[in-house]
């Protein structure tokens, strides 16, 4: 009599159909497990089975069952019925496709790389409210990156000190001040004082530049807090939120998708945390699939790394994170990415951030584009000269790449970013 039924749920000859959920997989079978059976398990497992025979089945319980349809050295392919899965609920998806697998002692490791979402399911989510264009519209910047800092050190200062540094760094020509992760309503700096006293700066830098100022104040706390700081958001005419999405979870970030369009409020993503499951090249789950799961639940934004500056991930990575968040079609890239029709998803501005200043600019524009949200931080408030230099050179260096120069010719007319020259040149953080 058989003992298990793992090998049910593998058929090679198999054609998935068109509202069936592709999962691609990276996999490593443990000692004296083949990887048919390996397959089979992770299939099984995300599905329908269990680890025993039972006594009896309905037949339609066949029609449930997902199939491992593609076997290639420890790569796998699983289809999954659209019936397995709730309409709308990203969590119970992560449940089923990133849950119990993870811990299956039949495998040493096991990696989620990518999943193509099906027309059938994404029609149940809204994606992002504005899309690129539409915050560009609200920010009225066109033809170059939106540009952002956090006052650094991330924690520390008052909320008075954090709006004087926000004050400078508008003044310096950037369009947003940002909280940084582990940033909420601190002793030291309150959130509801730092929304009051960046307001009044964001006012008068608005009043003397003639521009469009904005923040990331991050409201990352249990969901109603959440809505109580987006709320005080919306009555100061801020038109974003932050949220450290990873943290706060995908059933969290729904909930405030909907309640943040309500108040005419876009969503900052901020990843704190996905390194934690996403660095190791052999388990866990995959950048560019935590940036689908986010675009589809609605962020506007979401920070997509540098490849240039201090964090990991390469600059194929990083591009390959952008096209995922902007295009309307992605298109599979081997055995990183799987095709992608976004139908009525709108896109969302990938974010680049982390040990950037004016003399890497170039670099991350040459791997991005203009379509982003570039963030230098450090590299601005370190400048000889103080926070306003360091946004103006950061500026300068944006307009050289723009004009085809290189930052050294640029530099002569222009003093800050110079001055940023001398201290950093072109310096690659570790």
């Amino acid at each position: 009599m058989a003992i298990d039924w793992y090998m049910d749920f593998v058929d090679t000859s198999y054609s998935p159909a068109a509202d069936e959920l592709i999962c691609l997989y990276y996999f490593e079978p443990e000692t004296g497990i083949s990887r048919e059976e390996a397959a089979g398990r992770i299939a099984s497992e995300s599905s329908t089975g269990t680890w025993t025979t039972l006594y009896a089945l309905p037949p339609r319980m066949k029609d449930l069952e997902a199939t491992a349809f593609e076997i290639e050295e420890n790569y796998v392919k699983i289809a999954y019925p659209p019936e397995l899965w709730e309409e709308g609920n990203a969590a119970q998806l992560l449940s089923g496709i990133a849950g119990n697998i993870f811990g299956m002692k039949a495998l040493k490791n096991l990696r989620l790389i990518d999943a193509t979402l099906p027309a059938a399911y994404i029609r149940h989510f809204k994606g992002p409210h504005f899309g690129m264009e539409g915050i560009r519209k609200i920010m009225k910047v066109h033809g170059r990156p939106l540009t952002g800092a956090v006052p650094k050190p991330k924690v520390g200062f008052s909320a008075k000190e954090h709006a004087e540094i926000g004050f400078e760094t508008w003044m310096g020509g950037f369009d947003f001040v940002k909280d940084d992760e582990n940033l909420t309503s601190t002793s030291f700096n309150r959130f509801d004082d730092r929304v009051r006293d960046l307001t009044k700066k964001r006012d008068e830098a608005e009043t003397l530049t003639g521009d469009k100022k904005s923040a990331f104040l991050n409201i990352t706390a249990e969901t109603e807090v959440m809505k109580k700081r987006a709320d005080l958001l919306a009555e100061y005419g801020w038109n974003y939120a932050m949220i450290d999405v990873v943290v706060a979870g995908t059933s969290a970030v729904s909930t405030l998708r909907d309640y943040c369009s309500d108040l005419g409020l876009a969503i900052h993503a901020h990843r704190a945390m996905h390194a934690a499951f996403d660095r190791n090249p052999c388990h866990g789950i995959t950048m560019q699939f935590l940036a689908k799961i986010m675009r589809l639940i609605g962020v506007s934004q979401i920070h997509t790394g540098t490849a240039v500056g201090k964090l990991s991930g390469t600059a194929k990575e990083s591009a390959l994170l952008a096209d995922l968040l902007r295009e309307k079609n992605t298109k599979g890239s081997g055995r990183m990415l799987l095709d992608q029709d976004w139908g009525h998803i709108k896109s969302a501005f990938p974010v680049s951030s982390g040990g950037l200043h004016p003399g890497l600019v170039p670099d991350v524009l040459d791997i991005y584009g203009t379509d982003l949200v570039l963030l230098v931080s450090g590299g601005i408030h370190g400048h000889p000269k103080g926070t306003r230099a360091g946004a103006k050179a950061a500026m300068q260096a944006v307009e050289a790449w723009s004009d085809g120069l290189s930052l050294d010719e640029k530099a002569k007319t222009s003093p800050e970013l110079a001055g940023a020259l001398e201290k950093w040149g072109y310096y690659k953080p570790k």
